[in-house]
């Protein structure tokens, strides 16, 4: 286990990192803000890299964890992945993922985010108003984060591509010691495909 600890006023942060899927348990944990599964990326997934981008839409989807499965597999479908033994392993990493999360964060219901990222997406490093957000990137670089307030000699570290890292966020911490933001790309040539799910929002009355 690498643990980073960090103190802003009263408050102490830590991000936990394992290659062990475990670690993400330890984000209950009210000093941890920062659980990371350290992996690669699945030989199944392999072929992600080499998709024609212009031909993949965004998957973005709200769904009740009991019906993930076929939610998935239908969304990909329709946003351009292909099916077969291709999808069926996309849809399972996916799947699990959530499932997971689900599980973790006590959810009935999950919001999913399967997006193509060509520019800086998010340029500042931030918290989310959520109260936890799993991110994994299956294609470039990883989200980047650091401990703190950003300023110019701030250690800046990343997610490998594969990694998944779960984030605790503003609704969970009053003051967000770990801070992540995407890794600047724009020009680069460089395309990402980052997974993110965060809890459902709550219905309207």
């Amino acid at each position: 286990m690498i643990a980073w600890p960090r103190a802003e006023g009263s408050v102490v942060g830590m991000a936990v990192e394992r290659c062990d899927p475990a670690v993400l348990e330890s984000v209950a944990r009210p000093e941890v803000h920062l659980a990371v599964w350290r992996r690669s990326l699945p030989a199944a997934l392999g072929w992600l890299a080499a998709l024609d981008w212009e031909a993949i839409d965004d998957l973005d989807l709200v769904t009740p964890i009991d019906a993930v499965d076929v939610a998935v597999a239908e969304g990909l479908a329709e946003a351009g992945y292909p099916a077969g033994l291709q999808g069926e392993a996309l849809t399972d990493e996916i799947v699990g993922h959530a499932r997971r999360f689900a599980a973790l964060q006590g959810l009935a219901a999950v919001s999913l985010r399967l997006e193509v990222i060509e520019t800086d997406a998010c340029r500042k490093f931030h918290a989310d108003y959520v109260a936890a957000r799993l991110l994994t990137t299956l294609v470039g670089s990883g989200t980047q984060w650091i401990h703190g307030v950003e300023a110019p000699d701030t250690p800046i570290r990343c997610l490998r591509t594969g990694d998944v890292g779960i984030f605790k966020g503003r609704l969970a911490v009053e003051q967000p010691v770990i801070l992540h933001r995407s890794p600047p790309i724009e020009r680069s040539g460089e395309t990402r495909l980052l997974l993110a799910i965060n809890p459902a929002p709550e219905p309207h009355a």
